[in-house]
């Protein structure tokens, strides 16, 4: 099948304009567990094992195959259904959780032989295969619980649950183990080998792994190595002892270690008071195109949440055993200047997609962002690419859905490859909904079985520009009679980009006050360069204070209506608003913002052009030492400005906090134009000259130091400069023990 495909390279590299965000899990047709995560240029990748031979009321696990996913925007996945199958491929027993790298092209996967047979370790020129045994040497293991491999299992209570690591260099290494830690130390249950220069056997014995700093949680099991800005980054699954398991991650300037725990990455999933989660814990790692995520598994299907679909069980029953019927989710998570990193959340949405969908190419047909009454068929044959085909239940509301498509200037047909049992089987192409407007419809072949393939091509009209959901809608008078392999729409190529634009049409001038709530409004094309804010939920918080209607419609960002218009709330790490701003002459600025706290977290930075102008700037508590969102204060900062028409962000950097709006006042140290009480910088209060006692912590929680000081520069400066701060380095915590206000202050020694 051939597509017709005209793609400019500018719309190919300009910038994305889509807010739309994805939906959790990753795949709401079958039950999947135990994610791997890598990625290369192109595409973030993900393989999973998978419970779906799992009976209703299974009381263990039945895991015998890994299954395959990647994605180029973050929220359009294809599945490529079973990769590798121990059931067809001789001398393995069950497969479980399971790591994956790729590098120079060449995919790696390590996979554990049942439950603790060892480690075995296949490649391949691409995701889907074919895959081939990897181990040279004779061997068809690297590690050996029973059976022929290099090494053995290393006196590591559990020889499973392996990760594999490939460093910049091409160095390859392999982890893998775990245990209560009961019969040990539990600081060492997992184990590190290096593998030669042949990626095919270790080099040596293995290394335990020593954590240092480890709290009560004990480490149990799903040993994962990921590397960020020239830091090792050793994460696993704590043990029961405190409760559900969480994923804890420690830190090292060498991948061998020894690492130093630093906390917790992913708490058992939850969200909103409500567990989606239920026993064990696992999890993949990758950077791609500048972001982090992590890929995880809980229980959404299994308990329904969300409105999705529960799916039955292997056997066919309903409401199977949530325990064991897992499902794989998304979420990006952020790092902290020193290298620590914040604790993930989870959320219904998932990742927000950085890249538009180009819908003329050919896909394998489960590529989507969300389904609904399908199922799905693996064909894996062993040493052939892997074959996954989708099952519509037609006879009921069945569909997949696409999200953020590029259509350009227009469609002109659509071009699926099928298998039909039935006459009267089709495929509606819609728009916005199940149910919206209909682009055209797909009368199959009846090819007499489910796998005799026919292609068949339909017209479209209306699909131009970028649509944010287009789904394919599957019917049929019987169920299961259709088997879609493959599909893809001709057309005339790419949207031209459009970059962002100043709210209003016109740039905020400098000297002068911008409101922010008027952050620009986004462009449209590819990439992510041309979005105006980041909002870390789809759900605008504050639309209720307006009569129910979102100030900026589509957003998602928490804008509320208070009696002197409207401000930006519920703020959150990591969230950021961009505005177009033309600066009138090179010079010093005084920047003034209004703002008001939900406690002593709250805080943020400005940046011109990605450039940092100012330091993190703490959020100052209310007067009453209470929560009060109605009571604004004023903080300032000194800061430089070039001329001429520049970005300014502004970046949240600590939680739960309003602002109303930026101003800046021409001159260092000027006058606020609306209000001459301010706080400076750091924020004190100009006319505050009690003493007060100031209390020091390193971000672990712990107190170093404490000391008089008039205000919050002056501890600042008087912690800087004093001998103490040369024994604690990166960055601190410094509390205004009668007011709770903190403010966080980097030293070095």
């Amino acid at each position: 099948m051939k597509l017709l495909k005209n793609v400019t390279m500018f719309g190919l590299i300009a910038g994305f304009g889509v807010s739309a965000l994805a939906d959790n899990p990753i795949s709401t047709y079958h039950y999947l567990a135990d994610p791997g995560a890598a990625a290369d240029d192109e595409y973030f990748y993900i393989i999973t094992d998978s419970d779906d031979p799992a009976p209703a009321n299974s009381d263990g696990y039945k895991i015998y195959a890994l299954y395959a996913f990647r994605s180029k925007d973050m929220q359009n996945w294809t599945d490529y259904g079973i990769i590798y199958d121990a059931r067809k491929v001789s001398g393995i027993n069950d497969i479980w959780a399971s790591g994956i790298a790729v590098h120079n092209g060449t995919f790696y996967i390590v996979f554990p032989d049942g439950g603790g047979g060892g480690i075995g370790y296949i490649k391949a020129p691409a995701i889907d295969g074919p895959w081939e045994n990897a181990v040279g040497g004779g061997k068809s293991k690297l590690i050996a619980g029973w059976g022929n491999g290099h090494i053995d299992c290393d006196g590591v209570s559990w020889c499973f649950d392996p990760g594999i690591f490939i460093d910049d260099d091409g160095t390859t290494y392999v982890t893998w183990g775990g245990g209560e830690g009961d019969s040990r130390p539990n600081t060492d249950n997992f184990d590190i080998v290096k593998l030669n220069d042949a990626k095919d056997a270790p080099v040596g014995k293995g290394s335990h792994v020593k954590v240092n700093n480890l709290p009560q949680r004990k480490m149990l099991e799903a040993s994962y190595i990921h590397k960020h800005k020239n830091k090792y980054y050793f994460s696993y699954s704590t043990g029961w002892q405190q409760g559900a398991p969480t994923i804890d991650y420690a830190m090292s300037d060498n991948v061998m270690g020894p690492y130093t725990w630093k906390g917790t990455i992913l708490d058992d999933p939850n969200m909103n008071g409500r567990s989606i989660n239920g026993n064990n814990n696992h999890h993949g790692i990758a950077e791609f195109k500048g972001h982090s995520y992590a890929v995880y598994h809980d229980r959404r299907i299994a308990k329904g949440y969300n409105g999705l679909e529960k799916i039955p069980a292997d056997d066919g029953r309903a409401n199977p055993n949530e325990g064991y019927h897992r499902s794989v989710s998304i979420d990006e998570f952020f790092y902290n200047e020193d290298g620590t990193i914040q604790k993930m959340k989870f959320t219904d949405e998932g990742p927000e997609q950085i890249e538009n969908f180009d819908p003329y190419d050919v896909y394998p047909a489960l590529t989507s962002s969300k389904q609904k009454g399908i199922r799905s068929r693996s064909n894996f044959v062993q040493g052939k690419k892997a074959e996954h085909v989708l099952l519509p239940l037609s006879s009921k509301e069945s569909w997949i859905r696409v999200s953020g498509v590029d259509f350009g200037t227009a469609a002109t047909g659509f071009v699926v490859e099928a298998a039909s049992a039935a006459d009267g089987n089709k495929i509606e192409i819609r728009t916005g909904s199940a149910t919206g407007t209909l682009a055209g419809t797909c009368e199959l072949k009846n090819t007499g079985n489910k796998s005799t393939y026919a292609e068949t091509k339909c017209e479209v009209e209306g699909l131009k520009g970028i649509v944010k959901q287009l789904f394919l809608v599957f019917k049929g008078s019987q169920d299961s009679t259709m088997a879609i392999k493959s599909w893809g729409f001709e057309g005339s190529g790419s949207t031209p980009p459009e970059p962002q634009k100043p709210f209003g049409g016109k740039a905020w001038a400098i000297p002068g006050k911008i409101e922010a709530e008027n952050f620009d409004e986004p462009g449209s094309g590819r990439g992510s360069d041309i979005k105006s804010y980041y909002e870390s939920d789809s759900e605008d918080h504050g639309a209720e204070s307006n009569g129910g209607k979102s100030y900026r419609e589509g957003t998602g960002v928490d804008i509320y209506k208070k009696a002197t218009g409207y401000i930006v709330g519920y703020n959150q790490t990591g969230e950021w608003l961009e505005y177009t701003v033309n600066v009138a002459k090179e010079g010093d600025y005084t920047m003034f913002a209004a703002v008001a706290s939900g406690g002593t977290s709250g805080s943020f930075k400005l940046s011109i052009d990605d450039n940092d102008i100012t330091e993190e700037i703490a959020v100052p508590q209310a007067s009453s030492g209470e929560d009060n969102f109605d009571e604004y204060n004023k903080v300032a900062a000194n800061v430089k400005l070039t001329a001429g028409e520049h970005i300014l962000r502004l970046t949240v950097t600590g939680d739960w906090f309003d602002i109303d709006y930026i101003q800046f006042a021409e001159g260092k140290d000027a006058k606020d134009p609306d209000d001459g009480q301010v706080s400076i910088h750091k924020l004190i209060r100009l006319n505050s000259t009690a003493a007060r006692t100031f209390d020091v912590f390193d971000l672990a929680g712990k107190k170093v130091a404490s000391f008089t000081a008039r205000n919050m520069a002056e501890a600042t400066k008087m912690w800087r400069e004093g001998a103490q701060a040369q024994k604690v380095q990166g960055m601190c915590l410094i509390r205004n023990r009668a007011t709770g206000m903190v403010s966080k202050v980097r030293t070095t020694r």
